[in-house]
């Protein structure tokens, strides 16, 4: 009898040993005549069980975690490979884990379960179902069941994706070229779902960006990966190859006629080309520096032509919308929040990982009922997400459910889905701090608000927290925040005072503190 056994394949994993307890297990049942199959399958996303290791059981998937190296000759002495049985690491049927169980995965119902680079695997889990009904659709069809569907951009804006669709199909093309071009430069802090979708689940995020081709009579794609991220890059372009092989890419797709090219191209390392206009630039090979808008790169765009610029995981909704239908994503979700969101819960947590729910419920149900809060136990403190452009959220705006409208009430962004958790013991007034900072390394330096407003506000934090004139500079650093807000030609500068703000607002006792204590300091 053979046993088949799971270990997961993506970076984190890789991180915490999952290569070595693959091969140590294929070599211990060796020793032990004992007959396994290692499959290496994309990861679950509940990080504090990593590595993972899952065992198929008539019942469903049988999980062990978090595995180390040391703990597999344990393992084989229980058995472990006829899935239930009683061992400290075991923890019951995966799908059964609350974490997990509680969660509405749309886009990430693959996660974890396939063989990320094989496409039977991906078509077996309702791969390219979408792709067959596109293409029995019109271009303005496509267009029309993505706005039906209340899919908005998941890269920090949330502009509604088939409204976009739509100018790039009305807009003629002077060349009678248009390019679709997926924005995978995910820099945010805390964030990880895009890597999960190009390490676990390539052939969804080519499937996406056929169909947006398809969608706005674009032939040609780019994704436009940031370069930290080898493993997705090489699992990307072997799925490329792959869908090449299988004529689902290339000048007739599927016998339909429908023509579409799509490739990889490496990011330039900086977080400001996560920002549309100064990724076309960098895509075009020019230094990445914020164009002027108008005109918009839907109009103008890749090269100056017509472009869809979405996020990894926009185009990864697609599938599902043009599989299930415009109405089973829209069915779910909170206001004009529709569908699903991944999040993804890190910092001092207990229970890291991805969480993928329907907009509605509250940043505290995911922070604590799923986090299960702070990794320390000590009290937590605030919270930023949206990443480091976010603001900082204190208890009492912690009731606030997630929804794009609903932060945005708050002064908060929920941007890619980020949630990074501080508990009692972190300095906002530091925080802050770095926010500036960050800006300072980061900016293209193209405006002057964001170039050397952020290097003015990181002395003004410094003067604040040295003790001199403490009031005086609060002002000022206000006045500056807000020049920033307003004058600052992109988000990098214009976002940059919402967790400095955020944090001066409802953390004002760090800045007096910090403050106090260089004055006495200077007095002794």
């Amino acid at each position: 009898m053979t046993f088949r056994i799971h270990v997961p394949s993506d970076t984190t994993a890789k991180a915490r040993g999952a290569d070595r307890i693959a091969r140590l297990i294929e070599i211990v049942a060796q020793e032990h005549k004992i007959d396994v199959e290692v499959r290496r399958n994309g990861t679950r996303g509940l990080y504090w069980l990593e590595t993972l290791v899952e065992v198929d059981t008539d019942a469903g998937r049988y999980g062990f975690g978090p595995v180390k190296e040391g703990d597999i000759e344990s393992l084989f002495a229980a058995e472990f490979y006829k899935g239930n049985v009683e061992h400290s690491l075991a923890v019951g049927l995966v799908e059964d884990i609350p974490y997990l169980k509680r969660q509405e995965r749309f886009t990430f119902s693959r996660l974890g379960i396939t063989d990320p680079l094989s496409l039977e695997d991906y078509q077996a889990k309702d791969g390219f179902k979408g792709l067959e009904n596109a293409i029995k659709l019109s271009s303005q069809e496509i267009v029309d069941t993505v706005k039906e569907s209340g899919l908005r951009g998941r890269g920090g804006a949330a502009f509604p994706t088939g409204i976009k669709w739509q100018t790039v199909l009305d807009v003629e093309s002077p060349k009678g070229q248009k390019y679709i071009v997926c924005n995978a430069d995910e820099g945010d802090s805390g964030t990880f779902a895009d890597r999960l979708v190009m390490e676990c689940d390539p052939f969804m995020l080519i499937e996406g960006m056929i169909i947006a081709g398809l969608a706005v009579g674009a032939t040609q794609g780019y994704i436009y990966c940031r370069s930290e991220y080898p493993l997705a890059i090489e699992n990307l372009n072997s799925a490329i190859q792959t869908a090449y092989d299988n004529n689902l890419l290339g000048a007739d797709i599927q016998g339909s006629g429908k023509h579409f090219d799509l490739e990889v191209r490496m990011g330039a390392g900086a977080y400001i080309c996560g920002e549309e206009t100064s990724l076309l630039e960098s895509l075009e090979g020019k230094r990445g520096l914020v164009r002027a808008k108008p005109p918009l790169p839907a109009i103008v765009g890749l090269f100056g032509q017509p472009t869809v610029v979405n996020n990894v995981l926009s185009l990864a909704a697609v599938p599902f919308i043009l599989d299930k239908g415009a109405k089973a994503y829209a069915d779910v979700g909170v206001g004009r929040s529709r569908g699903t969101l991944p999040f993804q819960v890190t910092g001092n947590v207990k229970f890291g990982g991805l969480v993928e729910l329907a907009f509605g419920p509250t940043l505290k149900e995911l922070m604590f009922e799923f986090g299960g809060g702070t990794r320390s136990g000590r009290p937590l403190r605030a919270v930023q997400v949206g990443g480091p452009l976010g603001a900082y959220l204190p208890e009492s705006q912690w009731d606030t459910p997630l929804g794009y409208e609903e932060f945005s009430q708050k002064q908060a962004v929920l941007g890619h889905g980020g949630v990074v958790m501080f508990d009692d013991t972190v300095d906002m007034s530091e925080q802050a701090r770095f926010s500036m900072e960050f800006c300072v390394a980061e900016s293209c330096g193209k405006c002057t608000p964001c170039r050397i407003g952020s290097t003015r506000g990181v002395e003004v934090i410094d003067r604040i927290r040295a003790g001199k004139n403490v009031d005086a500079n609060m002002e000022l650093l206000m006045d500056l925040c807000e020049t920033m807000l307003d004058g600052s030609l992109c988000a990098m500068g214009g976002m940059t005072p919402f967790p400095v703000q955020s944090a001066m607002q409802h953390f004002t006792e760090d800045f007096v503190k910090n403050a106090a204590s260089a004055t006495q300091a200077k007095e002794v």
